[in-house]
């Protein structure tokens, strides 16, 4: 029997968004991580408000919105709110009952100076990392650091030459089009040029002959157990940027005991292996056909052979954020606020990760 074509609503619904949510859910896990995080972050949540006015959007409720962009390739606030409007599991994930309006998007733009001021990004990273730690899943002895390049939001066209200390301002035409350069022939730096959309972006090439681009350098350091971010870095683009920022991350390693850590050919040199062995750490990094840091003593053992193999895992971390995470590209100006944006990012991934290493539970 066909059955009837009838589109009338109801007049009351007796479900909630969480009755629309399988109890396998990916996110299910996913909430209680943050919810447990949030918790633990509830003081310093307080000290960014004042005790009198007007009540604001609670803050947990915006970190869990922001937190669905990565995990979801929600290019934009704007989207994000959207897609919130009419989403029964984003409206669950991030607190909201059917009746409850959607606010604004600008209302991120208002608030994420003060979660940027008060660094929450970065200390919910760190109760994610804490919570992997209670569970078992890091290792406290073998490493591995990468760097990747983080193109920045602004065009080739802002990159103009400096005049007294800074860039100067672009030209136009004055009818409206965006103007056409021609930048054959002319010789451009970090050291003679500088964006006017975002001065803190370097131009900066992935490998000899390829397109340079303006950039930041993201760094990661990953624990081999089970390819958690334990560590992160955000620097201005340099040819010395992943030596110093891995001794950085390596240097911030709890403990005294002796620890592996697995790099690519570009941490072969001279200065960073000295500096890593000083800080008990045995560096594995693949090494230069010539003038390579890396004796035999070190890439004899079958650690080293391990090391290189695990290493290339880091490319997993660096991959999601890029295609899932949307941050091939960020979305912010300044070191400060595309620093905040990488963060999250890595915070998701591991939520991601804690969420597939955990046994799933019966329902």
């Amino acid at each position: 029997m066909r059955g009837p074509n009838n589109e009338q609503d109801h007049i009351f619904s007796y479900h909630s968004p969480a009755d629309r949510v399988p109890p396998d859910h990916p996110l299910r896990v996913i909430k209680e991580m943050v919810n447990r995080a949030l918790k633990q972050l509830s003081p310093e949540l307080s000290t960014m408000y004042s005790p009198i006015g007007r009540a604001s959007i609670p803050p947990e409720k915006l970190i869990r919105a922001l937190l669905l962009q990565p995990l979801y390739s929600i290019r934009s606030e704007r989207l994000l709110m959207e897609e919130l409007n009419y989403s029964l599991l984003f409206r669950w994930f991030v607190g909201l009952s059917m009746e409850d309006e959607v606010w604004d998007h600008s209302s991120f733009s208002k608030n994420r100076d003060r979660l940027l001021n008060a660094d929450i990004v970065r200390m919910l990273f760190e109760e994610i990392l804490e919570e992997a730690r209670i569970k078992g899943l890091l290792s406290d002895e073998h490493f591995t650091v990468d760097g990747t390049l983080i193109e920045a939001w602004a065009s080739q066209k802002s990159f103009q030459p400096k005049k007294d200390g800074g860039p100067s301002a672009p030209g136009g035409s004055g009818d409206g089009r965006n103007e056409e350069i021609d930048y054959r022939g002319q010789k451009r730096s970090n050291a003679t040029h500088a964006s006017t959309t975002d001065p803190d972006a370097r131009l900066a090439k992935k490998s000899k002959g390829g397109e340079a681009r303006l950039s930041y350098t993201g760094h990661v350091l990953m624990e081999n157990r089970n390819g958690l971010v334990v560590d992160h870095r955000l620097g201005i683009t340099s040819g010395a940027a992943e030596p110093e920022n891995a001794v950085e991350m390596v240097s911030a390693i709890h403990g005294t005991q002796r620890v592996t850590v697995g790099m690519d050919k570009g941490y072969d040199q001279g200065s960073c292996v000295s500096e890593l062995r000083q800080l008990n750490a045995t560096p594995h990094a693949a090494q230069r056909k010539v003038g390579s840091a890396i004796d035999g003593r070190t890439a004899r053992h079958p650690g080293y052979v391990l090391s290189q193999r695990v290493r290339k895992r880091v490319e997993e971390i660096f991959g999601w954020m890029k295609t899932v995470g949307g941050y091939r590209k960020t979305r912010f100006r300044g070191a400060a606020r595309v620093e905040w944006g990488f963060t999250l990012a890595m915070t998701a991934y591991n939520m991601v990760r804690i969420r597939n290493l955990t046994p799933a539970r019966a329902v």
